[in-house]
């Protein structure tokens, strides 16, 4: 919402406070004001100038040489280009050392060898916005409707002396859509009165309801119609202060009597319409839904295929407006138009608003009947709008308009508790007091025992509940007035569960060994969430997804890391290592009667070299080991070192050789490796790998707590063996091995080679273990240690059929 400073003046007497200072107040009193425009843009010594004389350039087909009376003793020359510059003309002048927006100083200049002391202006120059402009003047300079004398302010003479307040309201004070409900916002912070428009109006003896009826066919859809007569119009250009008012709120002007609608419409919030009643095929008006297939030709000059969504107004026939959106090209009034029906209605909002959205179109007026416009005010706006055109456009007012009126008029009562009030808001205001807010916001109240009865006014829908008075007492006594105070009573220090604890461990590792954390959709395409699904799964669709590629749930975090990897390799970041942690959803149901669950996980993925040191020449590029190094580094950060295992394993997106399983008590809890050649292909990627984990699994096991051990005394014995076993028997297996055998002297077992080939037996493998042994209670002999360290190869052998290598 847009309100000129200026016209807000009319209504409350604000000449002493600036435009900025009620925008500080009403920000502070709950109505947040975004900006403050001004208008002028710095612009400067601009003046009225009237056109004595034009004639052509000796020089110059398309420039004219003007001799322009600017209020000063002689008339300056000034050489203008525009196409419609004429002599008898008031325009705008620019005069030399005059400044423009976008800091543009006039001077003089020679124009083809003709002297040029000023500029005439067009509105775009003097920084209006082309959008706001009327069509007959947008192209060339600016000419005024009216006499205005030469030497007059220019600026003063099209309102860009003004500021304008740009209200962000939220949806709850749509009071404020309008300038008399900024007024009463205003006089209530400053404790001033509202001066409310003049509506009397004079009208002819001739009867209104000999020349139109009206019918509403669902009175719970039109509460009110009401159907004025004007006649003996004369369309033109509004004056120019209406012009100015309409611009500054942002709307263009069209004619003097469609720019009273718009101008009524900004004063009252109530949405009129004006149809050229001679265009009417008949003398009736119902008020009825669309036929499905209807058509209508807006105003915007577009056709709308209409359903029995749309409610219509008719000619007794054929749709002539979309109800409370829009008007009907056919009925529109111009400059041919000479007798005038006027409509002010109240429509349904939550129709409106579905009338809005199935025709395709949305108007300042529906944006008002969507939130509901004042009933108690419509009639007024409708004399005040006829008033208007009987000023500006010479129109005769027919007596006894004709109304359907079945409108319920209740303004609530709320009840208010004092002291139930001062606790909530944490002060002690007296009855005096408060009564004394009520009376600047301009309620009615009784004064009870215990508080009041107030009587909310129909302008303010928002006010339900005496909560909702709390608000209004609080804002205008003043935000900043009201004490601070410290709570009453027990109160508890604020932490983060074990669960989120744990869950911020995770993302500092991950990011501590070098991954970037990304966040990607929820939703996917079927074809994502149907290759990342268990076989007893269900996919879960959107009912009105916002497109294909993102109406599914998603099944797994990594499909989304492809396109994250691809988007970044593509812009030449070769090198990306990425994580995310987030929801996965799943489903057993196939109708899905039961709500879906959702699973917290963490996944990765990493492509392209995961170390360089420039200075050795050496690069080290991420293949399985780096991930899974990654993976139990977290392993050991969350301390269950003891309960996970890796074992092979085979997926269908991944490398059948490079693949395992994170084994967790039995359960798989995750996975990691190489993606599949085909999807690297078709992902767009080189060499990439990947991991997934149930992050809620590892998260919720219980752990049991860091013992610290202090630092050995003793010295240590390391022993080192070469093992040769069968192929298809694993490190982790024979490190298992070795660890049981081992007892109590045993304290570190690290795989430090492997071998295949050459010097080997077909089937076999080379495997070897670095062993520490220490005892902290003393220094071991080397026979306690070849006895323990015997009794380990023994089980090897025994156990795993493993011999040492000569």
């Amino acid at each position: 919402m847009l309100v000129s400073y200026n016209w807000l003046k009319q209504y409350v007497d604000i000449n002493e406070i600036t435009a900025a200072d009620i925008a500080e107040k009403m920000t502070r009193g709950g109505v947040e004001i975004d900006f403050v425009h001004h208008l002028n843009q710095g612009a400067s010594s601009i003046v009225v100038g009237y056109v004595q004389s034009c004639t052509q350039h000796p020089d110059a087909d398309k420039l004219s040489i003007c001799q322009v009376d600017i209020g000063e003793e002689e008339t300056v020359q000034i050489i203008c280009g525009a196409a419609n510059i004429a002599e008898g003309q008031t325009v705008v002048v620019a005069k030399v050392g005059a400044r423009l927006p976008g800091d543009l100083k006039i001077k003089k200049a020679k124009l083809r060898g003709e002297l040029s002391q000023g500029m005439i202006c067009s509105l775009q120059e003097l920084g209006i916005d082309s959008n706001v402009i009327a069509k007959d003047v947008a192209e060339g300079i600016y000419v005024f409707s009216e006499a205005i004398a030469p030497g007059t302010d220019a600026l003063d003479a099209l309102n860009l002396s003004d500021d304008v307040l740009e209200l962000d309201l939220t949806p709850n004070r749509s009071d404020c859509l309008h300038m008399l409900g900024v007024a009463y916002e205003v006089a209530a912070l400053y404790g001033k009165e509202v001066t409310l428009p003049e509506e009397t109006v004079d009208v002819d003896s001739a009867s209104a309801s000999d020349l139109i009826s009206v019918e509403v066919e669902n009175k719970e859809e039109t509460s009110y119609y009401e159907a004025v007569v004007i006649k003996d119009v004369k369309v033109g250009a509004s004056p120019q202060w209406l012009q100015n008012r309409l611009m500054a709120a942002g709307i263009r002007p069209i004619n003097n009597v469609v720019d009273v609608t718009n101008y009524v419409l900004l004063e009252y919030g109530q949405p009129l319409h004006a149809f050229d009643y001679d265009k009417l095929n008949s003398n009736e008006i119902l008020v009825r839904r669309a036929k499905d297939g209807e058509e209508l030709v807006t105003l915007d000059g577009q056709t709308r295929s209409l359903t029995g969504e749309n409610l219509v107004i008719t000619d007794g026939e054929k749709p002539v407006a979309l109800a409370g959106v829009m008007g009907g090209k056919s009925t529109e009034v111009d400059h041919t138009t000479t007798t005038v029906l006027l409509e002010a209605a109240v429509f349904h909002s939550s129709l409106i608003r579905q009338s809005s959205r199935t025709a395709g179109v949305r108007s300042d007026s529906s944006a008002r009947f969507e939130k509901g416009v004042n009933p108690e005010r419509t009639p007024h706006a409708a004399k005040r709008a006829a008033k208007l055109i009987h000023e500006l456009a010479s129109g005769s007012i027919l007596s006894d308009a004709a109304v359907v009126d079945t409108r319920t008029i209740t303004e609530p009562k709320i009840e208010l508790n004092l002291k139930k009030m001062n606790q909530r808001l944490g002060m002690d205001l007296t009855c005096e007091e408060t009564a004394a807010i009520f009376k600047q916001l301009s309620f009615q109240f009784e004064q009870t025992n215990e508080g009041f009865i107030l009587t909310a006014p129909m302008r303010r829908p928002d006010l339900q509940i005496q909560e909702d008075l709390y608000e209004e007492v609080a804002r205008i006594y003043g935000y900043d007035n009201i004490p601070a105070t410290l709570p009453e009573g027990t109160t508890s220090q604020g932490s983060l569960t074990p669960f989120q604890a744990k869950r911020r461990r995770v993302a500092s590792y991950f990011e501590g060994v070098g991954l970037s954390q990304v966040l990607t959709y929820s939703l996917t395409s079927p074809a994502k969430a149907n290759a990342y699904k268990r076989d007893d799964q269900t996919l879960i669709q959107l009912s009105m997804p916002m497109s294909e590629e993102r109406s599914t749930m998603r099944t797994s975090l990594l499909p989304h890391l492809y396109d994250v990897l691809s988007y970044n390799v593509n812009r030449k970041n070769a090198n990306m290592h990425v994580y995310e942690i987030g929801s996965i959803f799943r489903s057993n149901e196939e109708t899905l009667t039961t709500q879906p669950s959702e699973h917290e996980y963490v996944a990765g993925a990493l492509t392209g070299v995961w170390q360089e040191n420039t200075w050795q020449g050496e690069k080290k590029v991420v293949d399985f080991f780096v991930v899974k190094g990654i993976i139990e580094g977290l392993v050991a950060e969350l301390g269950l070192e003891e309960i996970i295992s890796y074992q092979p394993a085979t997926r269908p997106h991944l490398h059948p050789g490079r693949t395992a399983e994170v084994i967790m008590e039995g359960t798989v809890v995750g996975y990691l490796g190489q993606l599949h050649p085909t999807v690297q292909r078709d992902s767009d990627l080189r060499e990439t790998y990947v991991f997934e984990l149930d992050l809620q699994a590892l998260l919720q096991t219980e752990v049991s707590l860091i013992q610290y051990k202090p630092l050995p005394r003793f010295p240590s014995i390391v022993r080192d063996i070469a093992l040769v076993v069968n192929q298809d028997q694993t490190a982790a297996e024979i490190q298992r091995t070795i660890q049981g055998a081992g007892g109590s002297l045993l304290t570190s077992v690290q795989l430090f080679d492997h071998y295949e080939g050459e010097h080997l037996e077909e089937g076999k493998k080379s495997l070897a273990f670095s062993l520490t042994y220490l005892d902290p209670e003393k220094t071991l002999t080397d026979a306690e240690v070849e006895e323990v360290h015997q009794t380990i190869l023994e089980k090897l052998e025994s156990d795993a059929g493993a011999t040492l290598r000569q």
